[in-house]
Parts: structure tokens; C-alpha cells; sequence
């Protein structure tokens, strides 16, 4: 991997199945053509780093090695139930093609699957060594499982992997799940999930099993026996993903409650609305900022993008917690000269324009064209020179997951899906209406980025 991958020890590897099988498990899970376009890009990785209780000298206390084993353990039996309710993840990809071999559709085996990885590793590195640096550590992509594995890699991968990693003084829980399985709601709302389970346990130890299956918020699939969607097949390009991209800087940067607002409401006063959101407004100021600090030439064009949501925009809509891959690429393109010469609020205006135009109508189109000349994503395609992208979303309960050691003190990704360009959104962990966002530059830019005093002005605290 790289030198930082020798501060982490695997202790150990396994595989967890589904504590009970359902009866979905026998039938194959086809794939929409959403899930179908995902497969050429990578796995997505985010984790929660934690801090280790406290441990007492006395006799009786409990102690470090007693808690990591508890912790593991604890985590091994919640996974298993929580597989029984998203028992796709426990599977395999299987392609089923025609017998001309002209044409193919991905499905999920769950027959033929050992089940969802989970490993144990150790670092001598403390939580201050892992948030004290001014750039986020690469030994951080060592706390995920996948490394580097694109979505396609599921026939013979696990489709989701837990690595669990002992800190000095924290642990650090790294979740890698098969990003054609599923988008950053459903990501989170697993992780959630598995949080709910873990701290359920306690309460019901004694009492009925079953019990341990009752979800707050479960997850709805779509039916196994739904349309097969076969499509043109093509042996898989291997050069995809393993040509290695420019060395980034990624950075931390937290924007507080007051700061989001005042952004917002700029945005909305200047531009006669009131329906430009927070993120948008946001969106608008980074990818301006961005866009200053790469220096390139006004008259090239520059591209803004959102992950959008389509759940709620679909016709009918569906529900929340419906599992799966329900996003589309939402964009807004302007000059470099156009974009800088005005405000941010401008540009605000142009990405919620983008968004509102975003309908189920336009999503459905979208889909039958993708089908009528189908082409996987892919993760050289989502970069280019002028580009901004808006990944993850602050609205995801990602502190919302505790594990017996209270709430996490950080999140933090892996690899996977970085390029130059890429901001994920994150909650504040104070709440409120705070963001943190995760940025990736060519080291050229990000330092002219911490140079700018508009942007730097803005940031609460540079983390």
C-alpha cells in the first residue's frame, strides 16, 4: 500500500454471516441500472474515531485487554444481526450472461458467500497523532479494508468489511461497503443500524432473541423477484483504477453554525429568494475558492456538482430508508471569469437553480438514455481539471453511531473516490448547523487555498 500501512498490524481476519438466513437469502438480488453504473468506481470508506475509556487500577476494573476483546466481540454479534436485516451485504456478485454472451446482468449471491469481512488491527499512533496533524495522515487509509478496490471486485471481495483499529488511547471503526449496493444514505443508515444493535444488546441479553431484530428505522429493498435488467457486456477494462493519480493534500476545514447561516442568508437576501439551503450557499463559496486558487485562465470553463438524492424526487416517491443507489450527479457549469467576477451568491443561485430543475422526470430520462448506451462510471471521468464536487451530505447522522465509548470525536474516509477537486460535507460535531468539510487538492492549490484570506476568514478552525 504505502510506508504508513507498516503503523498498522492486522491482528486478525474473519468472516461474520447473517446470525439467522431469510428467505431472500436463497434468491439472487438483481441489480438497477443504477447499481449497474457504479461498479468501475470504488468502495465507499468512512469511519468514527473514538476515544478509549478511561481504565481504573483497581482489582476489579476492567482492563484494556478485556475491553478491546469485549468491544470486538460485542461488534461480531451486532454485525451478525444486522446482516439478517441487510442480508445483501453478506453476499457476492455473480454476472449471469445470455448464451451468446452479448449481454449481462450483476445480481448478489447470497448462497455462495463466506459473509461481510471484519478485521482487527493495532497502531502505536494516538488520536492526537491522527487530528493533530495539519493534513490528514495517510496512515488513516490503512484504518479501512478494500484498499484502492473498485465496486466490480465484489465477485471475490467482501461487500461490505469492518476493521476495527486500536489507537494508543482510541479506536478507530473504518466501514468499506459496495458502493453499487448502496448510496451515502443507505451507508449511514446501515451504520446507524449497527450502532442501534450494538447498544441494544445489553438491555436484552435474557430475553428473547428476537427482540434484537427490531430496527427503528429498517431497510426496504426492492423485491427479489423485480425486473432482471440485462445489459451489453464487455470484458472489464483492467487498466481502470490501477493507474496511480497526482499526490493530493487533503484538509479538514470547519464552518460554524453562525458562519453557515450568515452564508445562507447572504445568499438568499442578495438573490431575492429564500429557498437557497445552507449547503448550497456553502457549495457556492468553496467552489469559488477552489476555483481562485487553481489560477487557470478565465476562459476556460469550470463544473460544480452535486451527489443529489433522488428518493423524495422520484415518481412516486420512495421512502428514506429504502436501500440502495438513489443519487445522480447534479451540475452547474459557468466560465472561470463569469464565476469569479461575481459573488458567491451567484453562484448559489446557479447550483440551486440545477437542483430544483432535478426532477423525478428528468431522473427517468436520464435512466432510459443511460440504458440505451450503457457505460459504467468511472472514477478518471469524475475528475477533470475545473471540476468541484460535492460529496456526502452534513444531513447524515454520522455521529449518530456510539459504540460504547461515547460520541466519536471525528470522522474520516479512506481512498476510495478521491481526486482532485473532491469536498465531502460532514456535520459539525458540535451540531447545529455547523459543517466540516473534507477537501482534496493538488498541493499547488491547496496552499494557495490556506492563502486566501476570503476563505480562510470564514473558517472556524483549521482541523
Amino acid at each position: 500500500m504505502d510506508s504508513s500501512s507498516s503503523e498498522v498490524k492486522i491482528i486478525s481476519k474473519c468472516f461474520v454471516k447473517p446470525k439467522t438466513l431469510p428467505e431472500k437469502w436463497k434468491e439472487p438480488y438483481h441489480f438497477s441500472p443504477m447499481d449497474h453504473v457504479m461498479l468501475s468506481i470504488h468502495y465507499i470508506q468512512k469511519g468514527l474515531l473514538f476515544l478509549k475509556p478511561s481504565f481504573s487500577e483497581s482489582d476489579n476494573a476492567v482492563k484494556p485487554k478485556e475491553f478491546i476483546e469485549a468491544l470486538l466481540q460485542k461488534l461480531k454479534d451486532s454485525l451478525a444481526i444486522a446482516l439478517v436485516h441487510f442480508y445483501p451485504l453478506a453476499g457476492r456478485l455473480s454476472t449471469l450472461k445470455t448464451n451468446d454472451s452479448r449481454s449481462h446482468s450483476v445480481f448478489v449471491d447470497c448462497n455462495n458467500s463466506p459473509g461481510a469481512g471484519f478485521i482487527h488491527a493495532e497502531s502505536d499512533l494516538s488520536v492526537s497523532d491522527i487530528l493533530g496533524s495539519k493534513y490528514v495522515p495517510l496512515v488513516v487509509q490503512s484504518f479501512f479494508d478494500h484498499h484502492k478496490v473498485l465496486n466490480r471486485d465484489g465477485h471475490t471481495m467482501s461487500l461490505l468489511s469492518v476493521k476495527v483499529t486500536e489507537l494508543v488511547d482510541g479506536v478507530f471503526i473504518g466501514l468499506s461497503m459496495n458502493h453499487s449496493l448502496g448510496d451515502g444514505s443507505s451507508f449511514w443508515q446501515f451504520f446507524n443500524s449497527l450502532s442501534e444493535i450494538f447498544n441494544s444488546q445489553e438491555e436484552t441479553i435474557g430475553s428473547n432473541n428476537n427482540a434484537l431484530l427490531c430496527l427503528k428505522n429498517p431497510p426496504i429493498f426492492r423485491e427479489v423477484s423485480g425486473p432482471m435488467y440485462s445489459l451489453p457486456f464487455s470484458e472489464p477494462d483492467e487498466s481502470l483504477g490501477q493507474s496511480e493519480p497526482p499526490v493530493l493534500k487533503e484538509r479538514m476545514f470547519h464552518f460554524s453554525s453562525e458562519t453557515v447561516r450568515l452564508l445562507k442568508s447572504k445568499a438568499n437576501q442578495e438573490c431575492g429568494t429564500a429557498k437557497i439551503s445552507s449547503l448550497q450557499s456553502l457549495t457556492a463559496f468553496i467552489w469559488r475558492s477552489i476555483t481562485r486558487a487553481r489560477k487557470l485562465p478565465n476562459d476556460q470553463e469550470t463544473t460544480c456538482r452535486f451527489a443529489a438524492g433522488n428518493r423524495s424526487r422520484m415518481n412516486p416517491p420512495l421512502p428514506t430508508n429504502h436501500f440502495g443507489v438513489y443519487i445522480s450527479l447534479v451540475k452547474a457549469t459557468t466560465t472561470i471569469g463569469s464565476l469569479l467576477e461575481n459573488e458567491f451568491e451567484w453562484a448559489a443561485l446557479k447550483l440551486h437553480q440545477a437542483v430544483t430543475e432535478h426532477i423525478g422526470e428528468k431522473i427517468s430520462y436520464e435512466i432510459d438514455q443511460w440504458l440505451k448506451s450503457p457505460l459504467p462510471l468511472q472514477v478518471y471521468r469524475l475528475s477533470n481539471l475545473n471540476i468541484v464536487h460535492m460529496g456526502s451530505s452534513p444531513r447524515f447522522n454520522k455521529y449518530g453511531s456510539e459504540f460504547g465509548m461515547g460520541k466519536a470525536v471525528a470522522v474520516r474516509s479512506g481512498y476510495g473516490g478521491k481526486y482532485d477537486g473532491k469536498v465531502s460535507a460532514y456535520p459539525g460535531r458540535e451540531g447545529g448547523a455547523s459543517i466540516d468539510l473534507e477537501v482534496c487538492l493538488l498541493p499547488e492549490s491547496m496552499e494557495a487555498l490556506e492563502s486566501d484570506q476570503e476563505f480562510i476568514s470564514l473558517v472556524s478552525s483549521l482541523t
